[in-house]
């Protein structure tokens, strides 16, 4: 915490001594009252530059506020940003995310007619030498809470979810491993699991939470009981636990997704899950028969 204080406090200083610089925020969890932090969390800065170009180009500035051991940039063609990015780890272990805007391109984000998600989940204005943050709206911190699902996305989520289970199995019986983690990790876990869970703990909470990102705050909501079921869906590279794993995935999605849909009104696919858990079971007998 000192560290990132004092690394904080000379960015601000060396911004409030750089004319090229006309705005400085702090940004995300750090200035968010519902997001946890700890010693390990980010500094999220942004930039505001008369012009940014050189600053994009060149990293050496970076090195006013220690030494840099790592670095990932992004240009402004990256995901469509207004804005480029270096991502840096100093060697006292602070973490500072910059952004870095033109104060052309930060102006019109200001006049747009929403706030960013970015700034809604929270900003500080630091230094503003122009008064150009003035007109930016408060923050609602409603960005990252979660949103009810329409009926239309349960069920695709659910769709989807017992369609992949089919390729963890078939991966498993071919005792093609990689895919298979590919699958139930990037797809089945990321894809629609966490989901569920988020709907899951959200309907809980009148639709008024967050639980961070990919699940980063699961433990705190779920029950004991649910937790633990949760932890029994991961697994190593033993084929049989991979095995379990999936079935337990199977489980853990039919139960909360059943219960969502009767909290929401709309239909679970009972006949999807059905059908699919037969075949899950035909592939894990395939597998075991040819062991």
């Amino acid at each position: 915490m000192k560290n990132r204080d004092e690394k904080l406090q000379r960015i601000i200083d060396w911004a409030e001594d750089n004319r090229d610089i006309r705005a400085v925020l702090l940004t995300s969890s750090l200035v968010n009252p519902l997001a946890p932090t700890d010693e390990f969390s980010d500094l999220d800065i942004e930039l505001v530059f008369e012009q940014n170009d050189t600053y994009i180009s060149e990293n050496n500035w970076t090195q006013h506020f220690g030494n840099p051991i790592a670095m990932v940039e992004e240009d402004e063609t990256h995901f469509d940003y207004k804005h480029a990015m270096k991502m840096v780890l100093y060697d006292d272990y602070v973490k500072v995310d910059f952004k870095l805007y033109s104060k052309k391109e930060f102006l019109e984000e200001v006049q747009q007619h929403e706030l960013c998600d970015d700034w809604d989940i929270g900003y500080k204005v630091l230094v503003d030498k122009d008064s150009i943050t003035q007109d930016m709206k408060k923050p609602t911190y409603q960005a990252s809470i979660i949103k009810m699902p329409t009926e239309q996305k349960f069920r695709q989520v659910l769709n989807d979810f017992w369609w992949d289970t089919t390729y963890v199995a078939k991966c498993l019986v071919r005792k093609e491993l990689i895919y298979a983690k590919f699958m139930s990790e990037n797809n089945i876990r990321t894809a629609y699991l966490i989901p569920l869970i988020e709907w899951y703990i959200a309907s809980q909470h009148e639709w008024k939470i967050t639980t961070n990102k990919f699940g980063r705050l699961f433990k705190k909501y779920l029950t004991p009981t649910i937790w633990k079921k949760v932890e029994q869906t991961f697994s190593g590279s033993n084929m049989e636990d991979n095995w379990n794993a999936l079935f337990e995935m199977a489980d853990l999605a039919s139960e909360i997704g059943q219960q969502l849909a009767e909290k929401l009104g709309y239909e679970y696919p009972i006949k999807l899950e059905t059908d699919i858990r037969k075949y899950l079971r035909y592939c894990k007998e395939n597998y075991l028969n040819k062991l």
